[in-house]
């Protein structure tokens, strides 16, 4: 179950991510002396916790499969608070009408531009004449968000049982039986001579690895 549910929350990171590159508003606006024009407004500009979250839903995902139960299990409601939360933003602009004085902030911050060197950018007079939301960016990011919650509920109630830990001697133990094995098939071998060296084993005698 463990290696399905992580499945579930990168699949969800993925989702998330490519929506939060995607247009999710498009905003016309009027100025007195530049006239109008329309700018539009990815999901990681709207939403500055969706590429977050997304980054923080793909280390679960490795997480989920290298740690042991309890890590998996806190791995999982981690996961699950993270896509309940990042799930907020999207559903509101789906559900509501966006801000325009928000919008006029990122434009006019420059903060909406995907080009450091050329940022878009619009005078802090220009006004805001009509907001436009790009349905497919929010319901992406909402999908994600649920396939990522699926995905750490899962891994929160059913994280999976660990195999066996052995201790030092039994380590010890299967080592020593690994390279007795391998004497027996590859007694020429310069690593495994020099492994048994390594173990206190005479390669040179037959009896020495039935102690």
């Amino acid at each position: 179950m463990k290696r399905q549910a992580a499945l579930l929350i990168g699949l969800g990171a993925l989702i998330l991510w490519i929506s939060s590159r995607s247009r999710w508003l498009t905003v016309s606006v009027f100025d007195d002396l530049a006239g109008a024009a329309v700018h539009d407004l990815p999901g990681s500009v709207w939403s500055t916790e969706a590429t977050a979250v997304a980054l923080l839903l793909a280390v679960a995902t490795i997480a989920a499969l290298a740690l042991r139960r309890l890590g998996r299990r806190l791995v999982g409601i981690v996961a699950a608070l993270a896509a309940a939360g990042a799930s907020w933003t999207p559903l509101t602009l789906l559900t509501g009408e966006p801000d325009p004085q928000r919008a006029h902030a990122l434009l006019s911050s420059g903060a909406a531009s995907q080009r450091a060197s050329d940022p878009v950018s619009i005078s802090s007079w220009a006004q805001v004449t009509s907001i436009d939301v790009a349905t497919l960016g929010p319901a992406l990011a909402l999908l994600g968000c649920a396939v990522a919650l699926v995905g750490g509920v899962l891994l929160a109630l059913r994280p999976g049982v660990d195999g066996p830990k052995l201790n030092k001697y039994e380590r010890k133990a299967a080592r020593r039986e690994k390279l007795e094995e391998d004497l027996r098939t590859s007694p020429d071998s310069g690593r495994v001579m020099w492994d048994a060296l390594d173990d206190d084993i005479d390669p040179t005698d037959p009896t020495d690895s039935a102690r």
